[in-house]
């Protein structure tokens, strides 16, 4: 099956060394090209790509606006943020946004391959470098606030799982680290998602950062 992909960049020629890289392989087709938030949002509407690949600053509608747009407008394919090093706050409010994960705009050809792939069997692929360098900064504006985290109790069991979320390890890699099944892996992450007022891994990783539940 053929994974048509919008790509949302201000940057002409990151578009199209995207779009370079992406048509080197068969499986992905770049159906549109958007330069500014206001654009990704009326082709996301005409195009309904499988994926889109969006940049956090752009004129018009910036990243997160643009997520937020989307899901407005009731659009549900994955997201994954094109970013540069600078961009810390904005990658921790993309992934409580529900961003599927981040790419170094000067990221390798199959790193991409991978983190889309990832994306579309609805998982996230964090890169290491990212992951230390975003969870390292923990003063952000917070986009989900408790009125108290007291009484929000996170086993130990589910603070392994959660840190290895946040490495973007799959369920299965999960349950073999752990000893136990996959199933059960799952079973842990729901329990995660309805403590922390959440619904996808992204998040879980976002609100845990912000709550302190999760350091790295």
């Amino acid at each position: 099956m053929t994974i048509r992909i919008l790509i949302a960049d201000d940057h002409l020629v990151v578009r199209e060394g995207l779009k370079l890289i992406l048509e080197t392989n068969s499986r992905y087709t770049v159906v549109a090209e958007a330069s500014n938030g206001v654009e990704a949002l009326q082709l996301a509407d005409a195009y309904s790509p499988d994926i889109i690949l969006l940049d956090l600053n752009m004129p018009k509608l910036d990243g997160l606006a643009t997520m937020t747009g989307l899901k407005e407008k009731g659009h549900d394919m994955p997201v994954i943020i094109l970013t540069t090093y600078n961009e810390d706050d904005m990658m921790i409010r993309g992934l409580a946004l529900g961003a599927k994960g981040y790419l170094l705009k000067d990221t390798g050809r199959e790193m991409i391959f991978r983190s889309i792939e990832a994306a579309m069997r609805g998982e996230t692929l964090l890169l290491p470098e990212i992951t230390d360098k975003v969870f390292a900064k923990q003063t952000f504006e917070k986009t989900t606030v408790p009125s108290t985290t007291a009484n929000i109790s996170i086993t130990d069991k589910e603070l392994i799982v959660l840190q290895a979320i946040a490495r973007g390890s799959r369920s299965k890699e999960i349950g073999l680290e752990m000893g136990i099944s996959e199933r059960t892996v799952k079973a842990h992450l729901t329990t995660i998602y309805n403590k922390l007022g959440v619904d996808s891994r992204p998040q879980a990783v976002a609100v845990a950062v912000e709550w302190g539940i999760l350091h790295f």
